[in-house]
């Protein structure tokens, strides 16, 4: 129960909510870490105190029911545990859906990219199966715009469901710059004004060579920069882009950080798909609770990684991810509280630290923090030497 105490009255000062629910929310952040699912009859079981299991259940149905959260503060807060706090930053934006039952769950998602993977800030349930459309994607970046300004961003990276001359317009009036993938097959012109598939314009890579094409081309009814990798499977990963195209495809890698982030929230790590929940709002509210967690996990592994690195295995990629060397060393901890309880006080502190300088604004500090970001596997290739 110490350990209940100790996180709330870390939070308070940072999530502005009366005591109650801040009580809820640390019971329900320290049982998520501890009995890694969202499945609310097992969370029960993860929550410290002495009430009945029926009771900490029916608290927790009614958090997610009845308390309402403010996105625009769990957004600041989650930015304020990364080591980037001003911009500007490569966001990612992806879905990630399933079904339970009949009902489709399908959740869009813009995060930072940062040391492997994507955190979080802003998401929105759709109200359907299948990808997003223009309104909607234009929808969740003015939410991002409002909160951190447009020159935080420094591109947007994004997969072949997100392309489209509204789209398109909409991103060359607000954003700095743009990195998406069109499909193979998207017309676009030639050197001398013919429109042609897009993969004719990079027939002659070989596996693994990328590629700029001189001068813009006609993309979706905008001039364009194409960027060209043909990969080891033959496939080809094209990318549309408004300037600097020699950029677009190292940044365009980190795309992949949100692939990341839904599998540590899902099988790697509090397995997601298993929740019960159907109600938009109410998922909404935990998917903004697994973003806490998530970054809490992530700055402890990096602390840890730094205390005893993380073991490089054959084939040069670590052994276990940041995320998970971080939730694994909360979650013994925890397990184990009564003789740590002055390490869950470190790792208390180790969150202090991050949260309580100064937040993150929106846009125009001044100040600016250079990171370098971990290299993704995702993509290999050599450049064309012309």
């Amino acid at each position: 129960m110490k350990e209940l105490k100790i996180l709330k009255d870390a939070l308070k000062n940072h999530l502005p909510m009366n005591a109650a629910r801040l009580h809820c929310l640390a019971g329900i952040i320290l049982a998520l870490l501890k009995v890694r699912t969202v499945n609310f009859v097992e969370l029960a079981d993860g929550i410290p105190g002495k009430a009945k299991k029926a009771s900490k259940y029916k608290r927790i149905q009614r958090f997610f029911r009845l308390f309402p959260i403010n996105y625009e503060i769990i957004a600041r807060f989650v930015v304020q545990l990364l080591e980037i706090k001003d911009g500007p930053w490569v966001l990612t934006m992806d879905r990630t859906n399933w079904k339970f039952g009949k009902i489709n769950i399908n959740i869009l998602t813009v995060g930072i990219a940062y040391q492997g993977a994507a955190f979080p800030v802003i998401w929105m349930l759709l109200p359907k199966r299948g990808n997003s459309n223009t309104l909607e994607r234009i929808e969740i970046i003015d939410r991002f715009i409002k909160i951190f300004g447009a020159s935080n961003i420094q591109c947007l990276t994004g997969d072949r469901e997100f392309i489209g001359h509204k789209w398109f317009s909409y991103l060359l009036e607000k954003l700095n710059n743009f990195r998406m993938r069109i499909k193979e097959n998207t017309l676009v012109t030639n050197s001398r004004g013919i429109p042609v598939n897009a993969k004719i314009l990079f027939r002659h890579l070989k596996p693994g060579e990328w590629h700029v094409l001189n001068g813009k081309r006609m993309v979706m009814g905008h001039e364009l920069f194409l960027v060209g990798l043909k990969q080891p499977n033959g496939e080809y990963v094209i990318l549309a882009t408004p300037k600097e195209p020699e950029k677009a495809m190292d940044e365009y890698k980190q795309r992949w950080e949100i692939e990341t982030l839904f599998g540590c929230l899902k099988t790697r790590g509090f397995r997601f798909e298993s929740t019960h929940l159907t109600d938009p709002a109410r998922i909404s509210k935990l998917v903004a609770v697994l973003a806490i967690v998530f970054a809490w996990c992530h700055v402890i592994g990096e602390w840890a990684h730094i205390q005893e690195p993380i073991k490089v295995k054959k084939h040069g990629r670590r052994a276990i991810s940041i995320f998970r060397y971080g939730l694994d060393r909360l979650r013994g901890i925890l397990l184990n509280i009564t003789g740590n309880i002055h390490n869950f006080k470190r790792m208390i502190n180790i969150l202090i630290s991050r949260i309580s300088s100064r937040s993150p604004c929106a846009a125009n500090s001044g100040i600016k923090t250079n990171c370098n970001f971990l290299s993704c596997t995702y993509l290999s290739f050599r450049k064309i030497v012309l």
